[in-house]
């Protein structure tokens, strides 16, 4: 009995046809395996009656099954399979021959726009014409470039489609629509060139967007910013409006990172009544139901970081957070913790001496002073430790003693229980600021990479008119994290950073203008500094390419010499941005108005120094436009699509499994052949952290903001170790440290774990 085959929802049953099968997979593939057409065969004439569908998935299932490190063209053949399917899902969706791939762009943006899925602004802002001839840059064989992994994550989660979840929008068309959205109120003049530029960048994959503006970008809805950062004023009204805050950011898709340092501690006063208060846990756990219930549209939790100062009295019980173990009552399992360590700590960690923990509200009354808005102006000396210990001696002042040994061993115990809390080390940054002339930076953010300008909202008065009630805030900075990535994977080998940077920063910067964020004092904020956090991925699958090691003074010396490189690439766009469309409002006293920002990192003197002093006169005459612009992020998901390595890490392995529901998935290190297997071999796990250290910190040197780095050690991992490594990251010169990812102990040993 023959096989049939049902199509357009059970209308149409066909009879199986072998020979149409095998011109399919010959046409669409690089397959040439008859056993491989033999097994689909076997498969589908066992059944009597099949959807065209589950052929469609059998072929993707089989094509991935002989994915392995010899073999890794088969995903893209399972991807070149998931392409046809989407071809003809959306010619159906859209009415048009499936034959051409990609249909009619205007009727696509008409049509989405009249189902309320995209925002009008397209069409108010181009004509007719600009968007047929600016449809004339689509590339269908630019769809090639991706793996399945790749396509897959991009079509599930960011291709535009109806209220049903309908295949519409293809990949060419999210990267044209992007670019069309970031580009809408440039100049008529040249925004056809500058959409050309952006749609270039996208779709060879040289750069990637952060994922708000992936999904959102020329949507009726959601936000662009990746990443957001409240500090929360030490009162009843202050914390509620910051919880609230968190929540409509949070609703978004945004990231939130909250520095709690300013809240008093358990057992200080309110309103002179000793003993009162209690401390900062109740509102971390009310952070952490926010986190739970306010899920993104379903997509997934809030995701939210609380950050505390080491002296702060509350700062054990923070410590033990997110444990597993202990009192349930004291546990907030949803959230991220983050410390902030100044240097003074970490050199009584070194020397074994004491610490001492504080009431910031107590600090505040009895010393007439914040303890949290101080830091170590030079390495080894400043305000801080002034403070501190002006604070130490004062008879007035509650205190708790305890070895700062005792405190580093909890936040090492929590971190390798459950990967947090991350490190943030204040005075360093703080020192590298380029705008500490208007403000302080007291944490991160949710990847510990931004480092921005904060301080809280405050509210002080309301009116009544009326039956209006009018209420007063004096807006704090509440940051904004926008974020875009260079795929070094790509784009180094290519050669293209100098054309790709000014068109990357040009996007960034529109974002700032293009985005409607809910909360006002983050939209005053992203005007102000006009923050932007230009980062990279790739870094191990670029490596891999050059035959370079990881564990090498070569590495270290590569990553010094790009990053500057970068570096220079990125001052000169925002200098060329800000001779067009003027410099960022706080940038008179800017560390990039006196030099200071490159005299600090010893730009003046070297090789380079003639290039350097040449950009440092460009600033202080012509400004810059943006006073923050770089930052190195995870980079997850949008390295994934990219098909590269994620953010500055070494792989997890160079070939492994992701179970997925029904099958396995392989992942494949990018661009893994006999050349880059070597390189690709020492991975995440194995490399000696050190030497990622060494790299990292050479990076940083380049980078105004931070680096989401990871610690990847084993579960049985020293003390002493992970101790030496926290050390060494502080004493390079590194802001900040992002997870410690620790593994079950029968991996490969290496020899700088048993050290």
């Amino acid at each position: 009995m023959a096989t049939m085959v049902t199509k357009d929802q059970g209308n149409r049953r066909l009879a199986f046809d072998r020979k149409r099968l095998s011109s399919f997979i010959e046409r669409v593939t690089s397959i040439n395996s008859a056993d491989f057409n033999e097994k689909i065969v076997r498969s589908l004439e066992s059944k009597n009656e099949v959807k065209a569908s589950h052929i469609t998935d059998l072929l993707i299932q089989k094509a991935l099954e002989n994915v392995d490190e010899a073999n890794t063209q088969w995903t893209f053949d399972a991807a070149k399979i998931y392409l046809q399917d989407l071809y003809r899902k959306a010619s159906q969706n859209r009415a048009y021959d499936k034959e051409l791939k990609y249909g009619d762009f205007y009727g696509l943006l008409k049509t989405l726009a009249g189902k309320g899925i995209y925002s009008p602004n397209i069409l108010e802002k181009y004509n007719r014409t600009e968007i047929l001839e600016l449809a004339s840059l689509i590339e269908p064989e630019r769809d090639l470039l991706f793996d399945y992994i790749g396509l897959h994550t991009l079509a599930t989660r960011y291709l535009a489609t109806d209220h049903q979840k309908n295949t519409y929008e293809l990949p060419q068309e999210r990267w044209l629509v992007i670019a069309l959205h970031l580009m809408q109120d440039e100049p008529i003049e040249k925004r056809s060139e500058l959409v050309a530029e952006a749609y270039w960048a996208l779709s060879n994959l040289y750069m990637t967007v952060a994922t708000p503006t992936l999904a959102n970008a020329g949507l009726a809805h959601g936000q662009l910013s990746s990443c957001f950062i409240d500090t929360v004023d030490d009162s009843l009204i202050g914390i509620y409006n910051s919880n609230t805050d968190v929540a409509r950011l949070s609703k978004d898709g945004g990231g939130i990172g909250v520095y709690m340092g300013k809240v008093r501690s358990r057992g200080s006063s309110i309103k002179g009544f000793k003993g009162a208060s209690s401390g900062i846990l109740p509102w971390v756990k009310q952070l952490n139901n926010t986190a739970v219930s306010v899920d993104q549209l379903g997509r997934r939790k809030g995701a939210i970081a609380v950050y505390l100062d080491v002296w702060h009295a509350d700062i054990l019980s923070f410590l033990d957070l997110k444990l597993n173990n202990g009192d349930e009552r004291q546990r907030a399992h949803d959230i991220f913790t983050g410390v902030c360590l100044p240097d003074l700590f970490m050199e009584q960690v070194e020397r074994r001496g004491d610490w001492y923990l504080f009431d910031p509200h107590e600090v505040k009354n009895v010393m007439g002073y914040s303890l949290e808005d101080f830091y170590d102006e030079k390495k080894g000396e400043g305000s801080f430790r002034e403070k501190y210990e002006e604070c130490v001696q004062s008879n007035q002042l509650n205190k708790t003693k305890i070895p700062a040994i005792q405190i580093m061993a909890r936040i090492m115990k929590s971190q390798l229980e459950t990967g947090t809390p991350f490190m943030f080390y204040r005075d360093e940054v703080n020192r590298k600021n380029p705008n500490k002339h208007e403000g302080m930076i007291y944490s991160s953010n949710l990847c510990t990479e931004i480092l921005q300008n904060q301080s809280p909202t405050i509210q002080y008065d309301e009116t009544v008119d009326g039956d209006t009630i009018i209420t007063y805030k004096k807006a704090g900075d509440f940051v904004v994290c926008n974020l875009s990535s260079i795929n070094l994977g790509k784009a180094v080998p290519e050669n293209v950073l100098e054309r790709l940077i000014p068109i990357q920063m040009r996007m960034l910067d529109n974002v700032i203008d293009l985005n409607t964020i809910d909360v006002k004092q983050a939209t005053i904020t992203n005007k102000k500094y006009r923050a932007v956090g230009k980062g990279t991925f790739g870094w191990h699958h670029l490596l891999a390419l050059k035959g370079i090691s990881w564990e090498s003074k070569e590495a270290v010396t590569f990553a010094d010499e790009l990053y500057e490189h970068i570096a220079q690439l990125t001052i000169k766009a925002s200098i060329d941005l800000a001779k067009e469309k003027g410099a960022y409002p706080k940038f008179k006293g800017s560390d990039w108005q006196t030099g200071k920002y490159f005299e600090q990192r010893g730009y003046l003197t070297g090789d380079n120094a003639d290039s350097w002093k040449q950009l440092m006169n460009e600033v202080a005459e012509h400004g810059i436009r943006n006073g923050y612009l770089m930052a190195v992020a995870p980079n997850s998901s949008t390295s994934v699509i990219a098909g590269s390595t994620a953010s500055i890490d070494p792989i997890f392995k160079p070939f492994y499994h992701e179970e997925k529901k029904d099958f396995k998935l392989p992942v494949v290190a990018p661009d893994l052949d006999h050349n880059t297997y070597d390189i690709y071999r020492r991975s995440a796990y194995i490399v000696d952290q050190r030497w990622s250290i060494q790299q990292n910190a050479a990076r940083q040197r380049h980078i105004d903001q931070s680096i989401s780095f990871n610690f990847y050690v084993p579960n049985n991992i020293k003390a002493k170790v992970m101790l030496d490594l926290h050390l060494q990251a502080w004493d390079s010169g590194m802001k900040t440290t992002y997870y410690v990812r620790s593994t079950a102990s029968d991996i490969e040993d290496c020899v700088w774990c048993e050290s």
